[in-house]
């Protein structure tokens, strides 16, 4: 196809952008943030490819007025912002970018762990707050955390990422529980149920997708049942915790503190009662956030829209009708 015409809803790190201008007119949404809904409806009307971000959301609606449309690339592994079913009827291949960051965002979820556990952001914060004075020396009980080496942790979901983060607590001599849906076995990691998991877990590790069926999973019922004391991470999906839930444990005690990635709504908002807590560790969402990491994902993700544009089979293809054609 001569001189496709592609939107972005957003610029992408590294080359990728400009060999997808070699092929495409390209028109690149210029910020800040995302194009809103009239925007993006009004570029989908007369563009053959997107290429979009996890922060877009492409429902039935919007496809269903782009009648070119033969493409949907998203920068991301996780599609719940894509209504894949809708993109399917309408016999458009959907792509992502699974693989590419596994070991990047394993090395995020330790990273909270770490941080929850012995409470880095406290202790920052003390420190450059002036409160470390002659008054304030050293002392037995100042800034006492919890020990990630012999812990027992519980990962919810045995996938790729899962799996790197059961590799790294090996090397911190954890025993590792897993549960997963399918009940994917895992080599070192003790294959138990959802109540067992959250019964005997130190840290509880969240790595499954956002879906219907896993949307709220932590509610504030399985939440109760942690063990006391516990500290829960998630660098999946924020939908998949009851978030005012958690701010209650962890405002009373129940549970140790949280290391969270990711919320239900993002932005967060400021309003949010888990950002009023000293024990909850947050970040923007970086699961994914390293130079070679987010270069190798707009690769990846150009690579799809290319490969859409010109009737390929898309190197990662979402949409299980399409992905062996």
């Amino acid at each position: 196809m001569e001189n496709p015409q592609v939107f972005a809803t957003g610029a992408l790190p590294g080359q990728a952008f400009a060999r997808l201008a070699e092929a495409a007119q390209v028109a690149c949404w210029p910020g800040p943030g995302g194009p809103p809904r009239t925007e993006l409806a009004a570029q989908l009307a007369r563009v053959d490819g997107l290429l979009c971000l996890l922060t877009d959301s492409i429902d039935a609606g919007l496809l269903a007025a782009a009648p070119r449309l033969r493409v949907v690339s998203s920068c991301s592994v996780g599609l719940d912002h894509v209504d894949l079913a809708a993109a399917t009827a309408r016999g458009i291949p959907v792509g992502h970018t699974p693989g590419v960051l596994t070991e990047t965002t394993a090395d995020l979820t330790l990273a909270l762990m770490l941080a929850a556990a012995r409470r880095i952001p406290e202790a920052d914060g003390f420190v450059r707050s002036g409160a470390w004075v002659p008054e304030r020396r050293w002392e037995p009980g100042m800034l006492l955390g919890r020990d990630l080496h012999g812990a027992t942790v519980g990962l919810i979901g045995l996938g790729a990422i899962g799996q790197a983060v059961a590799r790294r607590l090996a090397g911190f001599g954890c025993r590792v529980l897993g549960w997963t849906r399918s009940g994917r076995a895992v080599p070192g990691v003790e294959s138990v149920a959802l109540p067992a998991l959250l019964a005997a877990a130190d840290f509880v590790s969240l790595h499954i997708a956002l879906t219907p069926e896993t949307r709220g999973l932590l509610d504030a019922g399985r939440l109760a049942t942690m063990k006391p004391g516990a500290i829960l991470v998630n660098a999946a999906r924020g939908g998949l915790v009851d978030e005012g839930a958690l701010a209650a444990c962890l405002a009373n005690g129940s549970l140790a503190a949280a290391g969270l990635d990711v919320f239900a709504d993002e932005p967060v908002a400021p309003t949010n009662p888990l950002l009023a807590l000293d024990n909850v560790v947050v970040a923007p969402h970086i699961g994914s956030a390293s130079i070679r990491t987010r270069e190798r994902m707009a690769d990846l993700a150009v690579e799809n829209l290319l490969a859409g544009l010109a009737r390929r089979p898309l190197p990662a293809c979402a949409n299980p009708e399409f992905a062996s054609r």
